[in-house]
């Protein structure tokens, strides 16, 4: 099913091409009729996926959760830190779900129909996802410093922005 999806003109529902890139890539996961979960391995931790299919919006929502919980006590350094890393991202962005604490990873993008049809191809599916994953590794430490090694906001940021040069 991917192989046939290669060519960027070619596309499936939104739902159908996101299952074939798991399955791809060996990533379980569950469908269900708007929407579907995987799971991936990052560096850092498992990361749950989950990408839902609004029909009449036009619209695909993915989700990425790299498990951290956010006690209320923790909350506004996380608010806080919030901010710096949103205003490093090109798309999507990280909050927190105010009922749980749950830390996420939320983009959305509207996807066209044709011929009331509604495809997305495979270098849209590859875009949502993989910047998904990237932003949680890149700023998974970021989060972790903050909540667990005592840094500030700032502190945390700029320690997780270092970039090194060259190949140890």
């Amino acid at each position: 099913m991917l192989d046939e999806a290669d060519d960027d003109n070619a596309g499936e529902a939104p739902l159908d091409m996101l299952e074939a890139y798991f399955l791809a890539h060996g990533w379980p996961c569950e469908r269900g009729e708007d929407e579907i979960t995987a799971s991936i391995k990052g560096s850092w931790t498992e990361y749950e996926l989950r990408a839902l299919w609004r029909e009449e919006d036009g619209v695909l929502q993915l989700l990425a959760f790299p498990d951290v919980k956010v006690a209320e006590g923790r909350r506004a350094p996380v608010y806080e830190v919030l901010a710096l890393v949103n205003e490093q991202l090109w798309m999507g962005h990280f909050e927190i779900w105010s009922s749980s604490g749950i830390l996420l990873y939320r983009n959305a993008t509207a996807i066209e129909a044709e011929d009331g049809e509604a495809t997305m191809a495979l270098s849209t599916a590859e875009l949502l996802v993989e910047s998904a994953i990237d932003e949680c590794e890149r700023f998974y430490p970021v989060f972790q410093f903050v909540l667990w090694g005592g840094k500030s906001p700032s502190e945390a940021i700029a320690a997780a922005m270092v970039e090194t040069a060259g190949e140890a």
